[in-house]
């Protein structure tokens, strides 16, 4: 049987990442964040191609799931659950758990394998980044 992902939202700083927010940096510091788990699971730069993958995407997953309102600026993940954070934060992390697993198995012939865990991975994950988001999210009193 293959192994999932980590189910812990390390992606949830590029996710969280402020929209206006230098993206040079963005990228630069999700690859070390990347490195610095390939360093830890000795997975051989997975980690590092996924999490750099996922920040230079995400300009596009704002577009996609925002619309004009990334357009203007005026987006923010922390506050209320809505079906256009819902859809940003599950595509973000399906595309960063499809690289990751179709570069650890690396073959095509396990396609459904890699589909698989991906699905149960994500599933996993969006659950988990859901509730640590619920959890820091700050009081408006």
């Amino acid at each position: 049987m293959f192994g999932f992902a980590n189910p812990y939202p390390y992606i949830l700083y590029i996710l969280l990442f402020p929209v206006n927010g230098n993206k040079n940096i963005l990228l630069i510091s999700s690859f070390f964040l990347g490195l610095i788990i390939d360093m830890f699971c000795n997975s051989g730069g997975i980690h590092a191609m996924a999490c750099t993958t996922l920040a230079f995407v995400r300009p596009n997953l704002f577009r996609f799931s925002f619309g004009i309102s990334y357009e203007y600026q005026t987006v923010k993940i922390a506050d209320k659950i809505t079906s256009e954070r819902i859809s940003y934060i599950l595509l973000a992390i399906f595309i960063h758990h499809f690289i990751l697993f179709l570069f650890e198995y690396f073959r095509f012939t396990l396609f459904f394998e890699i589909i698989y865990s991906t699905l149960v991975s994500t599933i996993l994950s969006f659950i988990i980044c859901l509730l640590i988001i619920y959890l820091i999210k700050p009081n408006k009193r």
